[in-house]
């Protein structure tokens, strides 16, 4: 998924005169979910007048960004960023009276220099490209998830932070509104080392390892890759070893299978061939399993002690690996077109195909294997 294209900016010249003063959308004048967000903010920020931005035409109405507005507190080095907009600001609409919309407003956290007055607008962007997505497919984001860019995080290529993941904001975690629970959840931004280790291991075991070197999880659009780091690089060595990977599935561009002649062969593009060696490497010995998802179909792989592949009512292909048979795969996922019959698996092959990486517009840019 890609969300940082040029996005029409939805906070253009009007800005709202205060974040306690949200813009009228109906005839009442009673703002409970908005009110329980910007009380939990006053608790943080006594006295302090935020800059808020908010959209002059709601989405309800066709607007362009779910969000209605974002506020941005302006601290010694870094801007917070809140979002109004992803639960329930003016009255009760969802059925879960638990939670609160979605359940959760964003927050963002960007570095900040000493002088620098005018709040990074494409901060509040890059919120809003989320929100889109999130209204668009209904899917929504909780502490540990995690997503690759596929680009920079904004409009500036020589940055290094190219994926995101997702963990409760450190200073106002989790509130109870009129309309039901909403969490305040930061997005913090990685590098693509970053990310690949979270496919190893754990993203909120991840971000407390990175907390030494980014307390408050602000993104830095200059830091550069943190593994690195002998401190940040041994917690992630002793995790990946005792902890090993929580990532249950992948979605890949190209994972598919077929049985002929009694020969299942697994077909993966180059690109991901690697990536699902190292998880599969961090999943099977720790007793869990994994799923390849492709466009059409998938692969549910399991650790056991014989190896068997089965199908069952139109479903994924069953494969149930021995350590003997994961240690061989892993080592021929690698991204380099192929095709491997397995020595400790004769009714086994691993298909490896050429990938082609496409930009927005779908033109093939790249070519992998």
């Amino acid at each position: 998924m890609h969300l940082t294209a040029p996005l029409r900016n939805p906070y253009p010249e009007r800005r709202t005169p205060s974040v306690k003063s949200p813009p009228m959308t109906d005839d009442t004048e009673d703002y409970p979910g908005w009110d329980a967000v910007t009380a939990a903010l006053d608790r943080l920020y006594p006295g302090v007048e935020p800059q808020h931005f908010g959209t002059p035409i709601k989405w309800r109405l066709g607007g362009p960004g779910p969000l209605d507005g974002v506020s941005f507190y302006r601290r010694d080095d870094h801007w917070h960023l809140v979002s109004y907009g992803m639960s329930e600001l003016y009255t009760k609409e969802w059925d879960d009276p638990e939670q609160s919309g979605w359940g959760f407003e964003f927050t963002f956290r960007v570095a900040r220099t000493s002088g620098e007055d005018e709040p990074p607008l494409w901060a509040a962007n890059f919120l809003q490209a989320l929100a889109r997505y999130v209204f668009g497919s209904g899917n929504g984001f909780g502490p540990g998830h995690h997503l690759d860019l596929n680009g920079p995080v904004c409009e500036r290529p020589d940055t290094a932070i190219r994926a995101a993941a997702f963990t409760d904001d450190p200073e106002l975690g989790v509130i109870d509104t009129p309309h039901g629970q909403v969490r305040f959840l930061q997005v913090v931004g990685l590098t693509l080392e970053e990310y690949a280790v979270i496919e190893q291991w754990d993203a909120l075991r991840l971000l407390e390892a990175l907390r030494p070197r980014l307390p408050l999880l602000v993104t830095d659009l200059d830091r550069g890759d943190l593994t690195g780091d002998a401190e940040v690089a041994a917690a992630i060595s002793h995790g990946v070893r005792d902890d090993g990977s929580s990532t249950g599935a992948l979605f890949v561009a190209e994972a598919s299978w077929q049985q002929q002649d009694g020969t299942t062969t697994v077909t993966v593009g180059a690109n991901a061939a690697a990536r699902i060696g190292r998880v599969l490497a961090a999943r099977l010995p720790f007793g869990r399993d994994l799923y390849l998802a492709g466009p059409e179909s998938g692969v549910h792989i399991r650790p056991g002690t014989r190896l068997t592949m089965s199908q069952k009512a139109d479903g994924p292909l069953d494969l149930q690996l021995t350590p003997e048979v994961l240690a061989e795969l892993t080592g021929l996922l690698r991204p380099a077109a192929g095709e491997h019959r397995l020595a400790a698996a004769p009714e086994l092959t691993v298909r490896i195909v050429r990938s082609q990486i496409r930009d927005q517009s779908g033109a093939v840019v790249a070519e992998v294997g």
